[in-house]
């Protein structure tokens, strides 16, 4: 073995694509992304939720204002994606934990247990809609 010189090691040009849109992600990180996403918005409503809680036990027309404000559509439908994100940040945590126990890591079977949390989420996401309207 010749060791009289330094060893280089030639690195090869690999082609680099950074268009999101042409990129296609497999399931499993579309799950995992979308986790993290709901993550960020339950975060930022948890917020807004408690700011308006706040202002409900104020007084009777602070809790009117806020009765009033939850009438429109638009909060509504603000109200229901935030119930979404939950709901689909507490089945991909469920499935993650379920991941962490040894189960479910092969990827046929985490690319199904993705599957199954979009099919449940969509189910939660129709309850939550008869929920909030």
């Amino acid at each position: 073995m010749d060791t009289s010189g330094p060893r280089t090691v030639k690195k090869q040009q690999r082609p680099v694509n950074l268009d999101l849109q042409t990129i296609s992600f497999p399931i499993t990180a579309i799950a995992s992304i979308l986790h993290r996403v709901s993550g960020v918005i339950t975060f930022f409503a948890i917020a807004i939720l408690l700011a308006l809680l706040s202002q409900s036990l104020d007084s009777e027309q602070g809790f009117n204002n806020v009765m009033e404000t939850l009438d429109h559509f638009l909060i509504k439908f603000v109200i229901w994606a935030s119930l979404v994100a939950l709901m689909y940040h507490l089945v991909g945590g469920v499935r993650h934990l379920i991941m962490d126990l040894g189960y479910w890591e092969e990827l046929d079977t985490s690319a199904q247990s993705a599957k199954v949390s979009f099919i449940i989420t969509g189910a939660l996401a129709l309850i939550m809609g008869v929920i909030v309207w």
